[in-house]
């Protein structure tokens, strides 16, 4: 399977937005193994911002080395946000 690197290391010189026929064409400029034209090519139909919609639209995880258990853990811990500390102000 791809990985998320793999697809944004062969989608480095793309300009943005792009859509789905220019990701696929220039993964297959850069050379890009089967495995991520494979993902590109399964792509919906619509234009991208960025190297990371790309790689989230083909389904590719971020961080493959965690855990179903650990991204559940990640879920449930409360994570302190830039602006509650103003909420007392």
């Amino acid at each position: 399977m791809a990985s998320y690197t793999d697809v944004l290391e062969y989608l480095s010189a793309l300009d943005y937005p792009a859509g789905k026929d220019d990701v696929v064409r220039e993964a297959e400029r850069e050379g890009a193994p089967p495995e991520v034209l494979k993902a590109l090519r399964a792509l919906p139909p619509v234009d991208y911002a960025n190297g990371t919609e790309v790689a989230r639209s083909a389904g590719i995880d971020a961080a493959p080395e965690l855990s179903p258990a650990q991204r559940a853990a990640q879920a449930r811990d409360p994570h302190t946000r830039v602006s509650q500390h103003l909420r007392g102000i």
